[in-house]
């Protein structure tokens, strides 16, 4: 149950997300064509775009609090993971666009600086981005949740193009109007890369794939537990936001069942107690000197 309030939990986070984008980008773009900045609109622009990242995982978090059924036995927890997956695709196509722009915007002609207010208007939602990222990360990190902290990473990123706005705006005031394009250029970028380490995660949980080092921690804590004579196998994979562990072990042949089971139960028990894993799969076998 706890895993299910977690995921309840981490949608405020993205609510939070989906306000914070529909408010500042109606601002951004408003005030785009008053102060005259090709930079500001753009980046308003850019957070109806996260608007659409913030809903996927919104609708990915309800999805995995959907309890198992008939056909899904484990339950919808990758759910959140595919909506992680979705959120680094929509950050990747925002982040090309920003490049793109920027890279026109070199061979324009003619560039006319905006008003000083569309800086500070760049730099106050910055502020208030970055914000929304502490938030989500940390309740993200709390609840140890994928798909959020995909969102958080967006945020810090808008905060980012925000930023090389701002930049832009300025450099433009002062007579270097190129700071504009090579600001946004390099905020692109950023933004292109933190979607690749988003996708790069979804797709690694989607693959059954497992951290070696994390693994090593949990065999160490099975291989310590009181009535283990040796571990046979052991392996894990990530479903949403929790770890499903598979682990045989071998006891002394001259336990009963009960007393097998109860070495069963400790290592269940040791597992939830140090990392927070609720759902381990324990098979008991005799153990043998002839090493296998």
């Amino acid at each position: 149950m706890e895993t299910y309030e977690h995921l309840k939990e981490g949608e405020k986070g993205a609510w939070v997300s989906i306000v914070a984008y529909i408010l500042l980008a109606a601002f951004k773009i408003s005030m785009g064509f008053v102060t005259g900045s090709e930079a500001l609109t753009a980046d308003g622009i850019n957070n109806t775009t996260d608007i659409i990242v913030s809903l996927a995982v919104l609708v990915g978090l309800r999805i995995s609090r959907k309890p198992p059924d008939r056909d899904h036995p484990y339950g919808h927890m990758r759910a959140e993971t595919i909506a992680s997956m979705v959120a680094s695709f929509i950050m990747a196509v925002a982040g090309l666009q920003v490049v793109i722009q920027a890279g026109k915007s070199f061979l324009a002609d003619e560039r006319t600086a905006p008003d000083m207010l569309a800086a500070w208007i760049a730099l106050s939602c910055a502020i208030i981005m970055w914000g929304v990222y502490v938030y989500n990360s940390r309740l993200a990190k709390r609840i140890r949740n994928q798909a959020l902290m995909a969102a958080a990473y967006d945020n810090r990123s808008d905060a980012l193009v925000s930023i090389g706005a701002a930049v832009g705006i300025i450099g433009s005031r002062l007579g270097f109007p190129i700071l504009d394009a090579a600001a946004a250029f390099v905020v692109g970028l950023m933004i292109c890369k933190t979607a690749w380490s988003v996708f790069s995660d979804a797709t690694h949980a989607l693959t059954d794939g497992f951290d070696d080092e994390r693994l090593r921690v949990f065999r160490k804590t099975v291989k310590e537990t009181p009535g283990v004579k040796r571990i046979k196998d052991i392996r894990a994979r990530v479903h949403g936001s929790s770890v499903l562990l598979d682990v045989v072990v071998e006891v002394s042949s001259e336990l009963s069942v009960g007393q097998s089971h109860e070495i069963s139960d400790e290592i269940e028990k040791r597992m939830l107690d140090e990392h927070q894993i609720g759902n381990v799969h324990v098979h008991i076998e005799p153990f043998s000197e002839q090493k296998p």
